[in-house]
């Protein structure tokens, strides 16, 4: 762990709560501006192809602007080992390339809503994760039990409609799947960056990573023959907005992973299917005062507060 007192505003509680939160609302966002992105650039449900080239140019350019923010601020780019360098283009293949080919699809195959919470399955992973790999930052009962609750909210949105939806769990591989792996993939290469972060500049790492799986997105999409039309004023509006979610967002998310306790900033992420469920319903039309949703917020809510009041998990 980096020393906490060099960097007493990053991790001051209230203001980790507040960036944190702050993120998750940009993330939970992310769910209705796909969708409406898929739309406006006329792109179909197994149009797989165009829409890795639709994240590409996203994190592409949400990579490129983070560069030219760096060295703006008086950071230097090209000092970096081939060793360094390998692990962005690791960390920008697997967080940004692998991630988002599940997550791209599996959200083309659910709802907004739906997808919001499975996605949320990734606080419960990276939880896991931590413990086996940091001495720190173990599993206790409330991790544990937050956690488990947590995951029982998320399994609850599978469940079909109305009281006959009891008997009926409603879960495909290429959709609700696939936003699961995508969970799976984020957490692991989240704790991969932490990692490689200490001594570098998150900004840097972040603009590196995205750059690169950007443009492998970009490589893959059009390869495969995909492609990007009908750029009109209010499409290209809504492209901007996601690179600017994209780059400070996951910025953001790095420096408070720098320099603070995984299990304490990936808590967040339950927060993120609350936003993501709201913003669908009031951007996409979709429907969130279902009993199911209702419950599955609840718990995701309450898995939240016990994994973050664990004084281990505050603490040092």
């Amino acid at each position: 762990m980096p020393d906490r007192t060099q960097h007493p505003f990053l991790t001051n509680r209230k203001v980790v709560f507040l960036l944190a939160l702050f993120c998750c609302v940009l993330w939970g966002s992310s769910y209705p501006a796909i969708k409406n992105g898929y739309a406006l650039f006329d792109i179909a449900a197994d149009d797989i192809a165009s829409k890795l080239v639709f994240a590409g140019w996203r994190f592409l350019l949400a990579g490129l602007l983070l560069l030219v923010y760096a060295v703006a601020s008086g950071s230097r780019l090209g000092r970096f080992s081939m060793r360094t360098l390998g692990q962005f283009a690791v960390l920008g293949l697997t967080q940004t390339t692998l991630q988002y080919v599940f997550f791209y699809i599996g959200l083309a195959y659910t709802t907004g809503v739906k997808s919001s919470i499975m996605n949320a399955t990734g606080t419960f992973f990276s939880v896991l994760l931590a413990h086996f790999i940091y001495r720190n930052d173990r599993l206790s009962y409330s991790k544990i039990l937050g956690c488990a609750i947590g995951f029982v909210g998320v399994m609850i949105v599978n469940f079909g409609a109305g009281l006959d939806g009891l008997l009926q769990f409603d879960f495909t591989l290429l959709g609700e799947g696939f936003v699961v792996i995508a969970a799976l993939v984020l957490a692991a290469s989240s704790i991969y960056g932490k990692r490689i972060s200490q001594g570098i500049d998150p900004i840097v790492m972040t603009g590196y990573q995205l750059t690169v799986g950007g443009a492998a997105l970009l490589i893959g999409g059009y390869g495969a023959g995909g492609e990007l039309d009908g750029f009109t004023l209010m499409s290209t509006a809504l492209l901007g907005y996601m690179v600017v979610l994209s780059s400070a967002a996951i910025s953001i998310w790095s420096l408070l992973l720098k320099y603070n306790r995984v299990s304490m900033i990936t808590a967040f992420n339950f927060m993120v299917p609350v936003f993501g469920a709201l913003l669908s319903a009031m951007f996409l039309n979709e429907s969130v005062l279902e009993w199911r949703n209702g419950v599955a917020l609840l718990l995701v809510c309450c898995g939240i507060w016990l994994v973050t009041k664990d004084p281990t998990t505050l603490r040092g």
